[in-house]
């Protein structure tokens, strides 16, 4: 682990440090007020307050469970890439296309230049941060995944238009560090995509990551690390938050032939079954993980974000990983 890094910036972690990669269930309430605002019976400001006390609750809940590195749930959030894009002059909403399984989001279109006017996420951040002694992590969605899951009618090429979001998401780093956030995830979920694309996402992540005085952490899933690894290791970030359950743990094989330079946030429950991992075999994934990888770099977590299980089945799996991490720290 970058031991050294998060000891300068005051964060002191147990070994086995626990996360989760960022978003929940909606609690019945936000689902509930959701329907309700958008037939016009309830006001932004009731749907917020709504949204303010499910985030309370999922904050309570991480301290409760022993979470180590907490994140606010993204109980205001939709869609990943989309929420950014209502967000930023720029963009256009785009019609509907599947993300995966049955969700759908609306592909944001890029029709004129992308500019960051004001904060995105700063508030919220500083209302969860406020519930809790514990480091809340900044959650962002980084350039090359925005660009990927949206049309481009305005910029020359990908490149350019990655570049330009990259300009965007620093800015919105830059105010989150300002504000006292001192760990920063950037999804880079589409890192795999166009493997030959690669070093457009690391250009696009220095431009991001540069000369900032936090600890960064990237979360990639589901994707064909073969043909990016190890390569992606040259991605400015100190963590690399993976997916490792859902697969087997194939990417061990990997880290075999090529070491794993980074600390890693180790996928130890599968966030698309509504199967309960048991002990044992969340125990014997992190047993796997240490045949390969010091137990300096490992950070626990679940797979992916956990808003596609119940509230019930998050909790439940965030408890496995806590009691794991636990089992190996003593």
């Amino acid at each position: 682990m970058n031991r050294k890094k998060l000891e300068k910036l005051g964060l002191h972690l147990p070994l086995f440090p626990v996360t989760s990669v960022g978003s929940f269930p909606k609690t019945d309430e936000v689902t509930r007020a959701r329907g309700e605002f958008r037939r016009g019976k309830i006001s932004a400001e009731q749907l917020e307050q709504t949204e303010r006390d499910a985030t309370a609750f999922w904050i309570a809940k991480q301290e409760e469970l022993g979470i180590d590195v907490l994140v606010d749930g993204e109980q205001y959030r939709g869609d990943m890439v989309a929420y950014f894009a209502e967000k930023l002059p720029g963009f256009t909403e785009g019609g509907l296309v599947r993300s995966y399984g049955n969700r759908y989001y609306h592909k944001p279109i890029v029709t004129g230049e992308v500019r960051w006017t004001a904060p995105l996420t700063v508030e919220w951040w500083r209302y969860a941060q406020s519930l809790t002694k514990k480091p809340v992590k900044g959650m962002l969605t980084g350039p090359y995944t925005i660009m990927d899951w949206s049309f481009n009618e305005h910029y020359a090429d990908r490149k350019a238009t990655c570049m330009a979001l990259a300009g965007v998401i620093r800015k919105e780093v830059e105010a989150l560090i300002a504000a006292g956030c001192k760990i920063i995830q950037v999804d880079e979920p589409a890192l795999s995509v166009r493997p030959e694309e690669l070093p457009v996402a690391i250009e696009a992540m220095h431009r991001v990551t540069d000369s900032l005085d936090a600890y960064f952490i990237t979360h990639a899933c589901y994707g064909a690390f073969e043909l990016i690894y190890p390569g992606m290791l040259d991605l400015p970030v100190d963590n690399f938050d993976l997916e490792m359950s859902n697969s087997g743990l194939d990417l061990l094989e990997l880290f075999r032939r090529h070491s794993f330079t980074k600390d890693i946030s180790f996928g130890v429950v599968d966030v698309h079954s509504h199967v309960l991992e048991d002990p044992a075999t969340v125990r014997q994934r992190i047993e796997q993980a240490l045949t390969i990888l010091p137990k300096d770099q490992i950070w626990v977590d679940p797979d992916c974000g956990l808003k596609t299980r119940t509230v019930d089945e998050a909790i439940a799996k965030l408890k496995r990983c806590v009691e794991a991490a636990k089992a190996f720290r003593n």
